[in-house]
C-alpha cells in the first residue's frame, strides 16, 4: 500500500472508478459507458443525476442547509409529514418520524426505542440469521451473521438470534426477557431471500401475544422497490417501527426511523439526537424524491419491470432460478461463481453485485426501461454463454 493512500482499508481496491451517471447509465474517468443494475445497493431508485433531485439540491444549497436542531427549519416538517403519509396510507396507523444520516443510524434509534419500551430487564431483540442491520455495534450485534462479529467480540448483549422463515425457532426464542423483533422482509445482503407471506403473519400475531414490537428494516426494500411502498404490504401487517433509507436520498446520504405514535412517545426529549437530523438540505431531496416516486408510481413501475427483468433473466441458459419482489432480484447461477461472473459483466460494461458465492443481485433504478433490461439479460446471457 502507498503512504499516501488516503483511505482506512475497509475495502478491496475498486475495479472501476466511476465519474458521471446519468439515468440507468454510468460512465468511468476514461470515458467506458456501464450499465447500472445495481443502483448503488438499491439506492438510485430514481436513476443517477435525476434532474428534479438535483435541481432541489442546488436551489436548498443556495438557501439554507443547516441550522442545528436548537432551531426549526421550514424543510424537515414538510419532509417528515411526507413521510407520515405514506406510511399511514400503507399501514393505517398515525406515526412519527426521526430523520438520520443512514440506515445504520436508523435502525440504531429503532433499538434504543425497543429498550425504553421494554424497559429495564425487557430489553432482547430478536432477529434473523442472514440478516444485515448496519455495522455500527449495536446494529452489527442485531446482525445475524456471526462472521462479521467475531473481531469485535464482545458484542453488546441483548440480542438473540434465529432461523429466517421459521416459526418453531421465533416461538422458542420470545421469553419475557424480549422487546422486539427485527426482520428485513427481504434479506438482501443475505442473498435476496424474502421473507414468507405467511411467516410475516405469523410473527405479527405472536407479537402482539406476547406484547413484543415488530420493527420491519426497510433500508433496502422501502420506496417501491419490490412493487409496495414497503416490503411489508405484500404481507398485509402492520409493523410497529419501520426503518428506511437508501431511496429515500436517492443518493443523498439519508435515512428516517418511523414509530406509530403511542410506541414512538415512549421517547422524551434528551433520549436521542443528532446534529443533521431533518437538515434542511437532506429533507429537501427528501421531498423531491417522494413528490417523484409518487409522480411516477413507483411501485406499480416496479412491479412490472421486476416482472419483465425476472421473465426474462429465468429463460436465459446458465441461471438455475431468479428470487426477490420488483426490482430487487436474486439471480442463482448454474455452477456458481457469482463473484467471477460478476467481474465478468462489469468488463462487458453491466455493473451487478455477487450477493452470495452462486447468486447476483440485481437492483437496477426503478426508471430503467424496457430497451435496457433487454440490454442486461444479453450480456448476461453471453457472459453466461460463454461460461457454459
Amino acid at each position: 500500500m502507498s503512504e499516501l493512500e488516503p483511505f482506512m482499508p475497509f475495502y478491496a481496491p475498486a475495479p472501476v472508478t466511476f465519474a458521471r451517471g446519468s439515468g440507468t447509465d454510468l460512465w468511468d474517468s476514461d470515458g467506458k459507458r456501464y450499465l447500472d443494475f445495481i443502483g448503488g445497493l438499491s439506492v438510485i431508485a430514481l436513476g443517477h443525476s435525476h434532474p428534479a433531485v438535483s435541481a432541489a439540491i442546488a436551489h436548498q444549497a443556495n438557501t439554507l442547509m443547516h441550522v442545528s436542531n436548537l432551531f426549526a427549519n421550514t424543510r424537515a416538517p414538510v419532509a417528515a409529514a411526507q413521510v407520515n403519509a405514506l406510511l399511514a396510507e400503507a399501514t393505517g396507523q398515525a406515526g412519527q418520524v426521526f430523520f438520520t444520516n443512514s440506515g445504520a443510524e436508523a435502525n440504531e434509534i429503532a433499538l434504543k426505542l425497543a429498550r425504553k419500551f421494554g424497559g429495564r430487564g425487557r430489553h432482547v431483540v430478536v432477529s434473523a440469521y442472514g440478516s444485515f442491520h448496519g455495522r455500527t455495534l449495536a446494529t452489527l450485534a442485531a446482525t445475524g451473521q456471526p462472521a462479521k462479529h467475531e473481531p469485535f467480540q464482545p458484542m453488546p448483549e441483548g440480542f438473540r438470534h434465529v432461523t429466517f422463515n421459521d416459526m418453531g425457532s421465533l416461538d422458542a426464542s420470545l421469553d419475557p426477557s424480549v422487546s422486539a423483533v427485527l426482520l428485513e422482509p427481504i434479506q438482501g445482503e443475505g442473498g435476496v431471500l424474502p421473507a414468507d407471506v405467511d411467516y410475516l403473519r405469523a410473527v405479527r400475531r405472536l407479537c402482539d401475544e406476547r406484547g413484543v414490537l415488530l420493527m420491519m428494516d426497510e433500508i433496502q426494500t422501502g420506496f417501491g422497490r419490490t412493487g409496495k411502498w414497503f416490503g411489508f404490504q405484500h404481507a398485509g401487517i402492520v409493523p410497529d417501527v419501520v426503518t428506511m433509507a437508501k431511496a429515500m436520498g436517492n443518493g443523498f446520504p439519508v435515512g428516517a426511523v418511523w414509530a406509530r405514535h403511542e410506541v414512538a412517545a415512549v421517547f422524551e426529549p434528551g433520549d436521542h439526537g443528532s446534529t443533521y437530523s431533518g437538515n434542511a438540505l437532506a429533507a429537501a431531496v427528501v421531498s423531491s424524491v417522494l413528490d417523484e416516486l409518487r409522480h411516477i408510481n413507483a411501485p406499480a413501475l416496479a412491479g412490472a419491470r421486476g416482472h419483465e427483468l425476472s421473465t426474462k433473466l429465468s429463460a436465459v441458459a446458465g441461471v438455475a432460478s431468479v428470487r426477490g419482489r420488483g426490482l430487487l432480484l436474486g439471480v442463482e447461477l448454474v455452477g456458481g461463481d457469482a463473484k467471477a461472473v460478476a467481474l465478468e459483466l462489469l468488463a462487458a460494461g453491466l455493473v451487478t453485485n455477487a450477493v452470495t458465492d452462486t447468486a447476483l443481485r440485481l437492483a437496477p433504478p426503478l426508471t430503467v426501461s424496457s430497451a435496457e433490461i433487454d440490454e442486461a439479460v444479453a450480456t448476461i446471457a453471453s457472459i453466461l454463454g460463454v461460461r457454459t
